[in-house]
């Protein structure tokens, strides 16, 4: 017995030798090469924050895997800090006149909602506030307190083919000129002239309109046609009444009352707006999925575009002309409404609103390697608003109450649009890159806008030109999502059309944009 357990240890020993053995591997012979020893594996790379880089379709969530389906949020802000001059006679506040003030203005508060969860579909949402000062802008025209918050833009279009999308709400795609449906992001100037949008608040809603609209490109013919809805202009008091189109001299019986042959809005205005923009692409395609025209590519594209566009109201307008005299019984009848608009007695005219421009558009890189590029825009604008007809209009006004018995020549206001011609010309070169250090671009601009119209006039008749020149320089610190301008405009004060004097405005606007 003890035997076999002397047997048993032994071959149980044996077989441990022989498997430790076996997970042995000899030394190769000298005529096999030995292998190189594997090459060290690299510890991983520092993670290093990446260059910030414009947002391009801004804050974008994707529905679907292929981003294809996806919600998007643009919101910005343009604030002004400014030094003004104001025009003759302006008050500040009630009974405090001010001949200048340094002021801060919120020019614009906006958001955008755009959602596309089917290719051919598109929704989207444009709302927030403009122009809100210390004095004006709010609810009421004499207070800047809790201004409105409204609808800029709510539309749906439906894309048909490559060709042609269709839509309709409240939108923007205007006709008359590109700066007409421009991008309020990235302008070349610090702002629009405001000629582009000639009846803005009068017959439209922020220069937008309540209608349908069909748009598109064929080859390098991108093009925009609508028919919108004529907003009423909610006039009341004089221009309201047959008698607010005419002069009334002497009191009593001996009252007269002459028309100024200097037409209005139409209070009772309700035809059909029409109007559409053409603009030929030799160059670099823009997009044009929505109607916000781009002022400046800093150099991103070479763009080379020549556009024409055109507006049409009929009977937009009313005037009563200079041969309409009322006499003191025809004022006691003259009566207010759509009954005395149309009274043949009282002398009034409709006249359409007529309105179209010839633009080019030309943007490209100068030198690619140092990032510099060039910008220019030119405008010409032919408008027909009836004889003598001439609107002023300020920006984020500063000014209160009322100048020279009209409220819209306080403060900073110029003649806005009008019966006559008008031409306006920019132009910008973008510096090499570092010249301001590595993160700080700088863009030179001028911009020039000469008008003339026919309701500007002398005691001697003869026509006043509209001379408005703005200087400046865009500083970019991440292209046109975080900039500020700087920007001098040597401005014309009409309260006085026979000695016409030019007040200074120096502004420096903030803007981001997300």
């Amino acid at each position: 017995m003890r035997n076999s357990r002397y047997a048993l240890s032994l071959s149980g020993l044996l077989l441990a030798a022989t498997a430790a053995t076996a997970q042995v591997q000899p030394p190769p012979s000298s005529s096999q090469p030995v292998p190189p020893p594997a090459a060290p594996v690299a510890p991983p790379a520092p993670v290093v924050a990446t260059e910030s880089v414009p947002y391009g379709p801004g804050m974008k969530v994707n529905i679907s895997s292929d981003g294809s389906k996806y919600l998007r949020f643009i919101t910005w802000h343009q604030v002004y800090a400014r030094f003004t001059e104001n025009n003759t006679g302006t008050t500040r506040a009630a009974g405090k006149p001010q001949d200048s003030q340094f002021d801060f203005a919120l020019r614009r508060s906006r958001a955008i909602i755009l959602a596309q969860l089917n290719p051919r579909f598109l929704v989207y949402t444009h709302f927030g506030i403009n122009n809100q000062t210390a004095v004006n802008g709010g609810v009421l025209a004499t207070d800047g307190k809790k201004p409105q918050l409204f609808v800029h833009e709510a539309v749906v279009e439906f894309k048909v083919n490559k060709y042609l999308s269709l839509g309709t709400g409240m939108h923007y795609q205007n006709g008359l000129s590109r700066m007409t449906r421009s991008s309020t992001l990235n302008y070349l100037a610090m702002d629009a002239p405001v000629t582009n949008w000639p009846t803005i608040e009068a017959i439209d809603q922020f220069a937008r309109g309540i209608g349908a609209y069909a748009k598109g490109r064929v080859g390098k013919l991108d093009y925009a046609l609508s028919v919108n809805e004529s907003m009423l202009t909610n006039q009341t008091g004089a221009f309201s009444t047959p008698l607010g189109l005419g002069t009334t001299t002497g009191t009593g019986s001996t009252a007269t009352n002459q028309g100024t042959n200097r037409a209005q809005y139409n209070p009772q205005g309700t035809n059909h707006i029409y109007q559409g923009y053409f603009s030929y692409e030799l160059f670099d395609q823009e997009s044009n999925l929505l109607p916000f025209n781009v002022g400046t590519y800093l150099g991103t594209k070479r763009v080379l575009n020549f556009g024409g566009g055109f507006f049409y109201n009929q009977d937009g307008m009313v005037s009563r002309p200079t041969n309409s005299v009322l006499d003191a019984a025809g004022i006691s009848a003259a009566g207010t409404g759509i009954t005395a608009f149309n009274n043949s007695a009282n002398g009034v005219q409709k006249h359409d609103i007529g309105l179209w421009s010839l633009d080019a558009f030309y943007d490209t890189p100068v030198n690619k390697e140092t990032g510099t590029a060039f910008t220019f825009y030119g405008v010409y604008y032919n408008f027909d608003m009836g004889p003598n007809h001439v609107r002023f209009i300020g920006l984020a006004n500063p000014g209160y109450g009322v100048v020279s018995g009209d409220a819209s020549r306080r403060g900073n206001a110029v003649p806005q649009s009008g019966t006559g011609q008008v031409g306006y010309a920019q132009a910008g070169f973008l510096m090499p890159k570092n010249l301001l250090g590595p993160k700080l671009r700088v863009q030179p601009y001028a911009a020039y806008q000469l008008a003339g119209y026919e309701g500007l006039k002398t005691t001697s008749g003869d026509q006043k030109n509209v001379n408005i020149f703005d200087g400046g320089a865009n500083f970019y610190i991440d292209s046109h999502n975080a900039k500020f301008t700087i920007n001098y405009r040597a401005r014309p004060d009409f309260t006085n059309v026979n000695s016409v004097k030019y007040r200074p405005e120096i502004t420096m606007q903030t803007q981001v944009f997300l």
